[in-house]
């Protein structure tokens, strides 16, 4: 592969995700990150309880690469759940810090969390326009043997 054609450090960044985790917080079940083969997109598969209401959902997060073009340099994705909504994010990871955009980058609308030093937990806020938001932990399932 060119180095063109290669994930971005940006994307490959996001590496720390993969496995499955529990969510507690504003939302309450499990999330599961996966790389698609290639490693261009990370899969994440949703099953949480939101304001009482089951939700089950998945995202799609990479950079956009339309045929014959350069890929962009934002991470993106689109989440789809099971009530027929889509969501568009920007994911940004500086460090153990996870900023993840709803709608475009430096939107008012985030999430920002830290990772622990031994990347075992992530705990940050949801932030939204005119208040409202919640704290959210996901602590890593650890793999079975």
């Amino acid at each position: 592969m060119s180095e063109t054609n290669l994930p971005s450090a940006g994307l490959k960044a996001l590496d720390r995700l993969v496995g499955t985790w529990t969510v507690t917080g504003g939302a309450e079940g499990t999330v599961r990150y996966e790389w698609m083969p290639g490693g261009f997109f990370l899969i994440q598969h949703v099953e949480l309880t939101q304001s009482g209401e089951p939700v089950s959902g998945m995202e799609l997060i990479g950079n956009l690469r339309p045929f014959g073009e350069p890929a962009g340099t934002d991470v993106v994705s689109r989440y789809y759940d099971s009530n027929g909504n889509t969501f568009d994010y920007v994911y940004e990871l500086t460090g153990d810090t996870l900023t993840i955009w709803a709608g475009a980058k430096g939107s008012p609308a985030y999430y920002e969390g830290t990772f622990s030093a031994d990347g075992t937990t992530a705990t940050g806020d949801w932030v939204y326009p005119g208040g409202g938001g919640y704290t959210s932990t996901m602590t890593r399932v650890p793999a079975r043997p």
